[in-house]
């Protein structure tokens, strides 16, 4: 089996995490990999990684790996998705953050969660991307041009609310004057879109949400959108420009600039262990039937 490995920091909560991993990869004989950046900080500190020269870095991927295992929290998986990309790798996440929609091996878990996927004990769980172009186009953007949890856009060095002037396969909605406007996925519904009161959708829908972001239009509520639809957006307001951020990347745009964003034309591939389930995690990460009521 050849591995993947990649995570963003090595400290007090990760390395025990890392150090299981990474000991019972030896123990299976596993072809190893991991991110330069994230070798070279390891390398730096302490640690108890048996034959760690041994393990071989990358700082791109392609089809040969079969499994990409991230590190960290949902944002370090978000990251992971810049490697995989169009390639059908899958992704399971080892749970350090906090919520862990996405990351949710526990530490405790690891070698039983790695010891299912070498048995084949898995089943994939496929996730709808966003992808974004803009005319004029923005070189920032252009070559990662998808989003696995969202796509927003914001004012930026200002207090003032911009308007978001915003089209469904090039029929007029709307225009939100708020902060911003968050066009996530199913997969992101559980992040930037339900901190801003948007609803909860579960990964196999094939639906967008359209989420403002602090709208002072009172009537304006988050929009369930099929996923098929093109949206275009435009923005304006007191600055000359504004943000638009994918996933943990961010970008700054001219207003007035054509934003249209669709469906990506590929997947991301999730690995779900036969002893998890989304609703589960639903439950544990939300605490609901937490209420002693129930």
């Amino acid at each position: 089996m050849k591995v993947a490995i990649f995570g963003r920091f090595y400290n007090k909560r990760t390395s025990s995490s890392v150090e299981t991993l990474f000991n019972y990869l030896v123990k299976k004989d596993a072809d190893a990999y991991i991110e330069t950046e994230f070798y070279n900080l390891i390398k730096n500190e302490a640690h108890n990684i048996k034959n760690f020269e041994t393990f071989k870095t990358f700082d791109a991927l392609d089809k040969s790996f079969n499994l990409l295992v991230s590190i960290g929290g949902d944002g370090t998986i978000l990251r992971a998705i810049i490697f995989v990309k169009d390639f059908d790798i899958p992704i399971i996440g080892i749970n350090t953050g906090r919520l862990g929609f996405l990351a949710t091996i526990q530490v405790d878990a690891i070698e039983h969660a790695i010891q299912n996927i070498i048995d084949g004990k898995y089943k994939i769980s496929e996730r709808s991307l966003l992808s974004v172009e803009t005319t004029p186009k923005n070189d920032d953007i252009t070559s990662l041009n998808f989003a696995l949890n969202e796509i927003a856009v914001s004012r930026k060095n200002t207090t003032s609310m911009i308007t978001v002037d915003t089209h469904l396969d090039d029929e007029y909605l709307t225009s939100y004057w708020s902060d911003g406007l968050i066009v996530s996925t199913p997969t992101g519904s559980t992040g930037y879109s339900l901190s801003c009161g948007g609803p909860v959708i579960t990964p196999g829908t094939n639906s967008f949400v359209l989420t403002p972001i602090a709208p002072h239009n009172l009537s304006a509520r988050p929009l369930i959108i099929p996923d098929s639809t093109e949206i275009q957006l435009r923005v304006d307001g007191r600055e000359e420009q504004h943000l638009i951020s994918l996933d943990s990347r961010i970008a700054t745009l001219d207003n007035g600039t054509l934003i249209k964003i669709k469906k990506a034309d590929f997947k991301i591939k999730m690995i779900d262990l036969l002893d998890e389930s989304f609703l589960d995690t639903l439950r544990k990460k939300l605490l609901w039937g937490e209420d002693k009521r129930n």
